[in-house]
């Protein structure tokens, strides 16, 4: 959790602080709260937005116990209490709503725990320990186990070429076959497939970081992103249309740095307007995906987009990807498209209408789906091929050390007392 300064350093911290909404809790609480060596009067009458006015003007607790059951839409209120708690607050919530999906959304946001009412005086004591568990436990960090972190930005020639298709499906296979912390960011703020792709609902994290860059941190990372499996978040949007994108870009930038920190792997949907408009987001990109198809126009601009990214982007390796390849049906053939862009085609994903459809209708992503088939094979050679550039990025790490090599990536994804069951 994160929140504005406020008077007073760790030591002057409450242990333990509960807000609750009826006096069965409260009847519950104290007597346990007295058990474990803390002051029943810190069990107050009143729930979440009681704890938001409360914690606004004092500092939070190590542990926080609050009340759900008044809130009409939890996960937003949530968002308010994290802009009032220290850095570090466990915070365990408290509900009625027996929802599995609930829970998991709350264990996203930063909520330590989600307890059902009527409390259970047994259940109540074993939550409280593990959380004191969690607060006390010293962070280990190994700066000899640093490792690289290779960010990779997808990008299509034209729209529909399948670029957006293919992002998700490699931050699937990074976080799911390869098992890399894995973060995708889709900048396509107004009309984003990221998340739909995944069945995932795209929250109000990425337009929240455009409009305050200043509170882009670690702990908005683990608070805004969505995740769609265990080592893989999300941050999308689905904006207004009619509310344009202001923004300098600084939250972009912002966002790739803190990525570099809590994640292994970082794949960028990146519209190609964004190229112009922010021309500094590959900046620090490992590898360009450039998506084409076997077009006239899509040579033409393939033509101009590897000489931009030459421009701006000469450290990174691109691979240039057909995409929904027919070749009965292509205005070009491979040698000619190859000859006017003067560059080679590493891979060409064969199209596949069926298997699409039925990624669409599933909710899952398209390599996920379609894993024996010619297209889903394409795309995992296509991930091992950037991977390839996090084995070349750790042997110059290991020949000459640098200040990225020596940071420890943070453990987003995990947490220690976390529980895999969901309430029942």
């Amino acid at each position: 959790m994160n929140a504005p300064w406020k008077s007073g350093g760790p030591g002057s911290r409450d242990q333990f602080a509960a807000y609750m909404c009826d006096e069965a809790s409260l009847d519950v609480l104290r007597p346990i709260a007295l058990e474990m060596g803390w002051q029943p009067e810190k069990c107050n009458k009143g729930g979440l937005r009681n704890a938001v006015q409360s914690l606004s003007i004092s500092a939070s607790p190590n542990i926080l116990l609050v009340d759900l059951s008044e809130s009409g839409d939890p996960l937003n209120d949530i968002n308010a209490l994290a802009e009032v708690c220290e850095p570090g607050t466990v915070v365990i919530a408290v509900g009625q709503v027996n929802d599995v999906r609930l829970y998991r959304d709350l264990l996203a946001s930063g909520i330590h725990d989600y307890l059902l009412k009527p409390l259970s005086p047994g259940t109540v004591r074993d939550t409280l320990a593990q959380a004191q568990a969690v607060f006390a436990a010293p962070r280990v960090q190994d700066g000899a186990a640093a490792k690289s972190h290779i960010s990779t930005a997808v990008i299509g020639t034209r729209g529909g070429v399948g670029a957006s298709t293919l992002a998700t499906s490699l931050a699937w296979l990074f976080s799911a076959d390869d098992k890399l912390p894995t973060a995708l960011l889709d900048l396509d703020i107004h009309f984003g497939t990221g998340a739909l792709c995944l069945d995932l609902e795209p929250g109000r994290g990425l337009t929240d970081a455009i409009e305050n860059p200043s509170r882009i941190d670690g702990l908005f990372i683990e608070r805004a992103m969505i995740r769609a499996n265990d080592n893989l978040a999300i941050l999308s949007a689905e904006a207004p249309i009619g509310t344009p994108l202001m923004t300098d870009g600084s939250a972009f930038l912002q966002l790739e740095e803190e990525f570099r920190h809590a994640f292994e792997m970082t794949v960028i949907d990146m519209p190609r307007n964004m190229l112009i408009n922010f021309p500094q987001l590959v900046a620090n990109v490992n590898v360009v995906v450039l998506v084409v198809e076997l077009t006239l126009a899509s040579a033409r601009d393939a033509i101009r987009m590897l000489s931009w990214l030459k421009t701006h982007a000469a450290h990174a390796r691109v691979i240039v990807v057909a995409n929904k390849v027919q070749p009965s049906l292509a205005e070009i053939t491979k040698a000619d498209f190859e000859a006017s862009i003067e560059a080679s085609l590493q891979l060409s994903i064969p199209y596949d209408l069926k298997a699409a459809s039925m990624a669409a209708k599933l909710g899952q992503t398209f390599a996920d789906t379609n894993r024996s088939n010619r297209a889903g094979a394409a795309m995992r050679d296509l991930s091992r091929l950037i991977l390839e550039e996090t084995s070349s990025l750790a042997s110059a790490a290991a020949v000459k050390p640098s200040l990225l090599g020596k940071l420890d990536l943070k453990a987003f994804m995990g947490k220690a007392a976390k529980k895999e069951a969901a309430p029942r």
